[in-house]
């Protein structure tokens, strides 16, 4: 099955607040292993919050590939226990980059906040 996103146009708006959320609230840091993977180190009980909205993104857009682990050496001295793996495939990049925008943006509010 080729990769796609299904999610209805009119749905997209509350899917992305939800993101804005999701980041807002639950992600402490984020790296950018590659053009194809974003981590993002996860607050301290976040996980099934981040696991729901996987699993619906999943359900609608074939082409993330999301995954959690436990933070290791990149995410060194930051307050987290989860990383939570986004990947795309190569001709999705630009996607991951606005999802990338989006959680740079929330973690900078909260910085200046």
């Amino acid at each position: 099955m080729p990769a796609a996103c299904t999610l209805p146009t009119v749905e997209q708006p509350v899917r992305v607040a939800e993101f804005d959320d999701f980041f807002a609230e639950s992600v402490v840091e984020a790296r950018r292993l590659s053009d194809v993977r974003l981590d993002l180190a996860l607050a301290p009980g976040a996980e099934p919050r981040a696991r729901a909205l996987a699993e619906k993104e999943s359900g609608c857009c074939s082409f993330f590939d999301f995954a959690f682990g436990e933070v290791g050496a990149l995410f060194d001295g930051i307050e987290s226990d989860t990383v939570m793996q986004i990947e795309v495939s190569p001709s999705y990049v630009d996607v991951l980059d606005a999802l990338a925008g989006r959680v740079d943006a929330a973690l900078s509010r909260r910085r200046w906040a």
